[in-house]
């Protein structure tokens, strides 16, 4: 259903399409599908900022109610923190929560990360990576709603502003606190408004950051070449397409395992291996959907839009991702929870819009009347859908009281001073990373750290019954106190000296 122009030449200049009229009710003329050509309508900021404004402030305040409940959901938020506090020191990015210091460049490839250290100067706290992201997919909801009313006209573009904005790949991804994708989603956004505005130098420019967000992304970059190319800007198109294949192969076989202590890319084994067993390529791409989660994913991500963005060409910008995802063997990648599915949401909510332009002319009676309600449609989707994802919880009064265990988290925290070094797990760990060292709990041998502090109901494999015996058994050349307890956490404290500091220990 994907419609390309293959001529190679400007289907405008070609004349299969009338030069667009202008006005605030330009319609493309009778009988063309109004598919390319490049909308001159001038759409109001103030009404996408307002519209902006309220979903980072939505964003925010979920991720800010989370985080000062100590809801984070994994280790992540702790990560991102590390390595923007150390781009902030003006220091090389070692997150010694992956390990006593380990380089983060060998295990995701996001030097744009460093772009936040000047909003840690001013808020040294994971808060602030929060809000950015908060910011960024709000963003993402100003560029893809302004671009939508300049397709189409009328108030769709507030309408695909909000269903863009209660989408449940961007609710999942504010849920799993801070990622390096925020960046990605309204750089993406920008993208794929260059193209369908026919703006084709901005879309070269605004794909190249992308390979600075994460590795996989080189391959998106690509596949806008590949698009540049097929819309007739050939030469524009190869070398982006060039670039961005050169970019995925040199991230991933040079530039990661030179900053690996492995000297590999490890995330390979995520298709190369199931567990201990191995799987080949070729069982990979054969059981692709074998999962109900995966097909679960696919309709969702299509059902979003109304099934609309299948009627553009843009959709070919989702290929890369999913194709990681869908051969991945970690079951995390396949479903529709956590943050991978955020930097599709751009991409399909203005292929949406680019499928509806040109749809509604279309010599198909059915598909010209479905798509005038596929906007409406896609709305009435995300609000329904919301019922069942994170920023529901904004609704619920006991989202924003202090429980128990919360105020018990507050006063293990009291109990690690200020410059410790400190091993923990996910609970307290973002807590932390701002002002003190910190290592993942058994993450660390050999360190000997000033304080051990462990949430009991963490969901350990097994449950721990003498917390000072367990830091003992993690630092056997170290002796622990009990030094707070207090509902399911405890602290404890190194009693003895560091190895180094211990006289005679260390010499020759």
């Amino acid at each position: 259903m994907l419609e390309l122009n293959k001529s190679g030449t400007d289907p405008v200049e070609a004349g299969r399409l009338p030069t667009p009229r202008t006005g605030p009710n330009a319609r493309p003329a009778e009988g063309s599908q109004g598919t390319d050509a490049a909308p001159t309508e001038r759409v109001p900021l103030r009404p996408y900022l307002i519209v902006g404004a309220v979903l980072c402030g939505l964003y925010f305040l979920y991720s800010y109610l989370q985080y000062s409940r100590f809801g984070s959901p994994s280790w992540d938020l702790g990560i991102f923190e590390q390595e923007v506090r150390a781009y902030a020191d003006l220091r090389a990015p070692v997150v010694d929560i992956k390990g006593p210091g380990y380089l983060i460049l060998g295990d995701h490839f996001s030097p744009i990360v460093a772009l936040l250290a000047p909003l840690y100067w001013l808020w040294p706290s994971a808060e602030s990576l929060l809000f950015a992201q908060a910011a960024f997919f709000a963003l993402g909801a100003v560029i893809v709603g302004r671009t939508t009313q300049q397709l189409l006209g009328g108030r769709s573009g507030l309408c695909v502003s909000v269903a863009y904005g209660l989408s449940w790949g961007i609710q999942e991804a504010v849920k799993s606190d801070f990622h390096e994708i925020a960046f990605a989603v309204p750089l993406l956004a920008l993208v794929c408004r260059a193209l369908l505005l026919r703006r084709w130098t901005a879309a070269v420019l605004w794909s190249l950051p992308l390979v600075l967000v994460k590795e996989d992304l080189g391959a998106t970059v690509a596949v806008v070449g590949f698009l540049l190319f097929v819309y007739g800007r050939r030469l524009q198109g190869a070398l982006l397409a060039a670039f961005g294949v050169a970019a995925f192969v040199v991230t991933l076989m040079v530039l990661i395992p030179a900053a690996s202590s492995a000297g590999t890319y490890d995330y390979w084994q995520k298709i190369d291996k199931n567990g201990e067993q191995d799987v080949s390529m070729l069982d990979s791409v054969l059981g692709v959907l074998n999962s109900a989660d995966k097909i679960e994913m696919l309709v969702f991500l299509v059902g979003i839009t109304a099934f609309m963005a299948l009627r553009s060409p843009l959709t070919l910008l989702i290929v890369p991702t999913l194709g990681w995802r869908l051969l991945s063997q970690d079951s995390n990648h396949w479903g529709m929870v956590w943050h991978y599915s955020a930097i599709l949401m751009p991409i399909l909510f203005l292929a949406m819009a680019d499928g509806v332009r040109r749809s509604r002319d279309s010599h198909r009676s059915w598909l010209a009347s479905y798509a005038k309600v596929a906007v409406p449609v896609s709305v009435a989707i995300a609000a329904a859908m919301t019922q069942h994802l994170p920023l529901r919880d904004l609704l619920r009064p006991d989202a924003y009281s202090t429980d128990a265990r919360t105020e018990a988290a507050r006063e293990a925290l009291k109990a690690i001073p200020a410059g410790a070094r400190v091993e923990t797990d996910i609970t307290l760990m973002a807590h932390l990373t701002s002002d003190r060292t910190v290592y993942w709990i058994g993450g660390a041998p050999g360190t000997a750290p000033d304080i051990v502090a462990v949430n009991l109901d963490f969901g350990w494999s097994r449950p721990i019954q003498d917390p000072v015996a367990y830091a003992e058994q993690l630092h056997p050349e170290a002796r622990y106190r009990l030094k707070h307890r207090g509902g399911s956490f405890v602290v404890m404290e190194r009693t003895t000296p560091e190895p180094a500091e211990i006289p005679g220990v260390g010499k020759d």
